[in-house]
């Protein structure tokens, strides 16, 4: 039986509920690591060096990522992709246009440590630095083939990908992976009375526009996900 999380942990304010792998270095809850050894296996097998980019992330991290973007300080896309000039948008807009592709500090999956973005190392060339844009996971892309085997593969090992259709919250995110067994338990406990909680004292741009609409945030940037299959969702048996 996996233990619930607590409130810190949901909200990437505490960091117990996580293990640190040195191969591949990465940091996952630590009910995850055997699936996620066994799904890295499984790929090997089938000629994929698959390899998390980006783990855990705590509360102050995801805070950096969300005011970069703010401030026009890192790059803020538009759905479609193409660059925005955050400095020429009002808040509501460069709201919007941060959770497109960026989730507020203390409401991120990769705080519960069992969401994590992948590459293909062995498809990775030389010189090439992965963006994590839809275009390298579509069929041409320099991740096709990881993105068909997870297709076909992933949810065998209890993984799924929760943003995969646009669903007008979240844009596609074909990289990011989830344990549907314990993912889907931290959904159910997160609410957006923690998530006020985790921002109330923050330093967060734009802090009380968010505030002032937190319940609409929450169900279209949090709620709103691609659910896993009924195969993902039974913690798989590992030998």
């Amino acid at each position: 039986m996996m233990r619930p999380f607590d409130e810190l942990e949901l909200t990437g304010r505490a960091c117990t509920h996580l293990l640190e792998l040195s191969e591949p270095r990465c940091r996952l809850h630590v009910d995850v690591v055997a699936p996620f050894l066994a799904l890295r296996a499984a790929a090997s097998a089938a000629g994929i060096d698959l390899v998390p980019v980006s783990s855990f992330r705590d509360f102050d991290r995801q805070l950096a990522i969300w005011n970069g973007k703010f401030r026009g300080e890192r790059a803020l896309l538009a759905s479609d992709g193409a660059r925005l000039d955050a400095v020429t948008l009002d808040c509501d807009a460069r709201i919007a246009a941060i959770l497109a592709w960026s989730a507020l500090p203390g409401a991120s999956r990769h705080h519960w440590g069992t969401d994590f973005d992948v590459i293909d190392a062995a498809a990775t060339p030389t010189d090439y630095q992965p963006q994590l844009v839809p275009a390298e996971f579509a069929p041409g892309g320099v991740y096709a083939a990881l993105a068909r085997w997870l297709d076909t593969s992933s949810s065998a090992f209890g993984f799924f990908r929760p943003y995969v259709t646009p669903r007008g919250g979240v844009q596609p995110e074909p990289w990011h992976l989830s344990y549907a067994p314990l993912a889907e338990q931290a959904r159910r406990q997160f609410t957006p009375a923690m998530l006020a909680s985790a921002l109330h004292n923050s330093e967060l741009d734009g802090r009380e526009q968010v505030l002032t609409q937190l319940d609409a945030l929450f169900d279209r940037y949090v709620a709103r996900i691609d659910p896993p299959d009924s195969c993902a969702l039974l913690s798989p048996t590992l030998s």
